[in-house]
């Protein structure tokens, strides 16, 4: 353990009303589960709602007549052409092209960008910026200023319209509304989310979480709202296949083999890392998902075979609740990306096969 002792966000006091297990997690004390466990917490997204505390998450601000400049000198997607509202996607790279950190800049208006960023790497996120900034521009952290709360499943929009006028609401995917209010509390409400379904992101003070964490299970009783911990929010990103910093991307992996192209735009003017991704060529391995067809459950950092010969390593691995089976994600080599190719995982000693398969593992319908 560090020697400064874990925080706590905003709502551990209602974490612990609610029965949550609590634990260290990225300098955070934070519930790892409540007493429903993690594969009902998981189920209720997938088929009902649930309710996430993400507090412990970094928010940075990018202000000044340079802003944009620096967004697209940052990071690899291009923030050129975006409206005030949106939000936009993307890995920030260091100069030999490994990823920093992914992260989702908010665009409030020209000149004025709001950037959430994983909480375990906010500080160096933070003094990467500052150290790379370019121009008229200022970075600002104002994490402590801000607790984020996540309500995601099918009937999320449901149970928020309860509580908040139409109009509050945004309409798109990757799309936001600054000052929405919800049952009186002034959030920011952004669709997004990181569990593969429908739901949005609420922005609010801190003093307003925990009213704003009831009003919400108040609102969400018939539609079966439950609150959910860092578990199940492992499990649902896995079987959505979304990638997670320190496990499919890291300071030593491109986006591009973290199975993020899309999101580096090599055609824009130069940015960080751009020069070390061209110089790399053609890939050479690739982040793929395999699905365990032998006995036992694949995790992660365990070495993946074929044909006798190490071809690269497993970066997530659990079992799927809502698939009802174990699946993985690894770095492979480029040979053997295909679908159907058989590779076995080394599970403590014992070999367990596998199958590449397409990603997502889980898409909602």
């Amino acid at each position: 353990m560090s020697e400064t002792a874990e925080r706590k966000t905003p709502l551990y006091e209602t974490h612990l009303a609610y029965k949550g297990k609590m634990v260290p997690f990225a300098g955070y004390i934070l519930p790892v589960q409540y007493e429903t466990g993690v594969v009902k917490e998981h189920m209720a997204v997938r088929t009902a709602c649930g309710l996430f505390d993400v507090s412990h998450m970094g928010e940075i601000l990018c202000k000044g007549p340079d802003a944009l400049k620096n967004l697209n000198w940052l990071l690899t997607n291009d923030y050129t052409v975006m409206a005030d509202g949106q939000a936009r996607y993307s890995p920030m790279c260091n100069e030999a092209g490994g990823v920093v950190d992914d992260l989702i800049v908010y665009k409030v208006r020209d000149e004025l960008y709001f950037i959430v960023v994983n909480a375990a790497n906010k500080d160096k996120d933070f003094a990467w910026m500052k150290a790379h900034q370019i121009g008229d521009v200022e970075f600002e952290d104002i994490s402590d200023q801000v607790a984020q709360l996540a309500l995601q499943g099918p009937k999320a929009l449901e149970i928020l319209k309860k509580l908040t006028r139409e109009e509050d609401i945004p309409e798109k995917y990757y799309t936001f509304k600054l000052q929405g209010n919800v049952k009186g509390i002034s959030c920011m409400i952004s669709k997004t989310g990181y569990t593969g379904e429908e739901g949005v992101e609420l922005y609010c003070a801190p003093a307003d979480a925990p009213a704003l964490w009831e009003a919400l299970m108040e609102a969400g009783k018939e539609e079966g709202l439950i609150p959910c911990g860092l578990g199940a929010r492992d499990t649902l990103r896995l079987e959505a296949a979304m990638p997670l910093y320190g496990h499919e991307m890291d300071d030593s992996i491109t986006p591009k083999e973290a199975g993020l192209g899309i999101f580096v735009k090599m055609d824009k003017a130069d940015f960080i890392g751009k020069k070390a991704i061209e110089e790399k060529g053609a890939l050479t391995r690739k982040r793929v998902g395999l699905k365990v067809t032998g006995r036992g459950i694949i995790r992660e950092h365990q070495a993946v075979y074929r044909d006798g010969k190490q071809v690269g390593v497993t970066t997530s691995g659990t079992h799927c609740p809502y698939l009802g089976c174990p699946v993985a994600m690894a770095l492979l080599d480029i040979s053997c990306k295909e679908p159907g190719t058989v590779v076995e995982a080394d599970v403590r000693g014992r070999r367990v096969e596998a199958q590449v398969v397409s990603l997502p593992f889980y898409k909602r319908k």
